[in-house]
């Protein structure tokens, strides 16, 4: 019986144990730079909070070029069927990881809007880049329009794809992440975290392996932190957004017609009355993810904004 017990016990260690090992357990770091396989439009560049990958296309058309940028937890690969859409039509495109997803650094920093906003402008001056277009999907919405109040002058336009940046939200004082919230984050939400990704999507049978993609995001040391800081330093944007609106820039907004993540009938009151003059657009069939869903008339509906 104390044989059986102890099999027992030392089976349950290694059970839990691997259950642990399996997420975050890679370090992005130097040797993580070093040893990082770049594809042909890829690169990693060094800013002054962290490192940062992107790829871009069509550099050298010398066009006012167009920025992608991803949501809250899924790093720019969500926008690559945007991305080879414009390559194609021959726009100077650009996608970046935000810091804390993807490829890019997980930083020992508060993970605001104006980290990932300067982290887009530092990019473009290092990439020469004077102006630009912005797409902001859901969580992106936050960051261009933080990019739209540091430094007006580099936007040209603003597109904004599923934001969730026009919700009212409730701040909190205590901004902190402690390391309990992180192993309790991890253990809670990291064994379905990446099938609840498919709840994006209207009919999510249509996008399989959408949520083992995902699934590689959790190696890296830092992601939960990360995630948890960024919801933590949401604020109520509706100041900037009038800012926006007291501007010359051009606004659009794209809506799934289904979208059961960011409802737009929740602010749809206060986006009326502090951008009434942006360009709508709600795209039948669609959920959270309308380029993914439905891209012709997504893409239809692109093309004529960004000429």
């Amino acid at each position: 019986m104390i044989r059986l017990f102890s099999t027992f016990l030392l089976t349950l260690f290694f059970s839990c144990n691997d259950t642990f090992n399996k997420y975050e357990y890679i370090n992005k770091d130097k040797v993580f730079v070093n040893e990082f396989n770049h594809t042909e439009n890829s690169n990693i560049v060094q800013l002054s909070k962290g490192f940062t990958y992107y790829k871009s296309a069509n550099k050298k058309t010398n066009t006012v070029p167009v920025v992608l940028v991803h949501g809250f937890s899924v790093p720019s690969y969500i926008w690559d069927p945007t991305f080879k859409l414009l390559s194609e039509k021959g726009y100077y495109v650009i996608s970046l990881d935000l810091y804390g997803r993807g490829f890019s650094e997980n930083v020992s920093e508060s993970y605001t809007d104006e980290l990932f906003a300067n982290q887009v402008i530092q990019l473009l001056e290092k990439l020469n880049v004077d102006s630009a277009k912005f797409l902001g999907l859901s969580n992106g919405g936050r960051v261009i329009s933080k990019i739209a109040d540091i430094n007006p002058s580099i936007v040209e336009k603003l597109v904004y794809v599923a934001s969730s940046g026009f919700k009212y939200i409730d701040e909190l004082n205590d901004k902190s992440v402690s390391k309990i919230e992180v192993s309790n984050f991890i253990k809670k939400n990291y064994p379905t975290i990446s099938k609840g990704q498919l709840s994006d999507f209207k009919y999510p049978e249509k996008h399989s392996g959408w949520d083992i993609k995902y699934e590689e995001l959790l190696k890296y040391k830092g992601f939960a932190k990360a995630l948890i800081s960024t919801r933590k330093n949401h604020y109520t944007m509706d100041s900037i957004h009038i800012k926006i609106q007291n501007s010359d820039i051009p606004v659009s907004t794209i809506w799934g017609d289904s979208d059961q993540v960011v409802l737009y009938k929740d602010f749809e009151k206060r986006i009326d009355s502090i951008l009434p003059k942006r360009k709508e657009f709600f795209i039948l069939d669609s959920g959270h993810l309308p380029h993914m869903e439905n891209p012709y008339e997504f893409n239809k509906i692109l093309l004529s904004i960004l000429n």
